[in-house]
This record gives structure tokens, C-alpha cells and sequence, in this order.
């Protein structure tokens, strides 16, 4: 294995995990921004509604996205698995 093909492992490697993480990135950021909004519109400052409902939501969003989690995962694992024995 020379340097460019472990490059594109570390490039791929990347880009599966930006896969899987933004759906669930993106939903926390867009429950944070209307918490956030709902606590600026009623001047309720309590530290635990913050956190509490981004938790719940990613939660729940995780539980959603995992079979596109595995299914991505997978054929990340197999791709790596294919080039390993290709290698031996």
C-alpha cells in the first residue's frame, strides 16, 4: 500500500463519518436554535431546558438513523475488508 491509496482510505473514512453524523448534527443544532429562540421570546433563563430536549431529540433521531448508520457503516467495513485482502 502505497501513500495515495491510504490517503483515499483516510479521505473515505472521513467522509463516511460526516455521513453519519450530519443528519443527526443538524437536527441538534435546529432544536438548539428554536430553544434558543423560544427562551430569548419568554426571558426564561433555565440551564436544563437547553440541554434537555437537544438530548431527547438526538436521542430519538439516532434511534431513527440507525439502519442508515449500519448500512453505511457496513459498506465502509467491507470496502476496507476488500482492499485488505487485495493487499495479501
Amino acid at each position: 500500500m502505497n501513500e495515495v491509496e491510504a490517503m483515499e482510505i483516510g479521505r473515505e473514512a472521513m467522509w463516511v463519518m460526516l455521513k453519519i453524523s450530519s443528519p443527526i448534527l443538524a437536527i441538534g443544532l435546529s432544536v438548539g436554535v428554536i430553544v434558543a429562540l423560544f427562551q430569548a421570546l419568554t426571558s426564561l433563563q433555565e440551564m436544563t431546558l437547553t440541554f434537555v430536549p437537544k438530548i431527547v431529540v438526538m436521542f430519538i433521531s439516532i434511534v431513527f438513523f440507525l439502519p442508515f448508520i449500519y448500512g453505511t457503516l457496513s459498506t465502509f467495513t467491507l470496502l476496507l475488508f476488500d482492499r485488505i485482502q487485495g493487499l495479501g
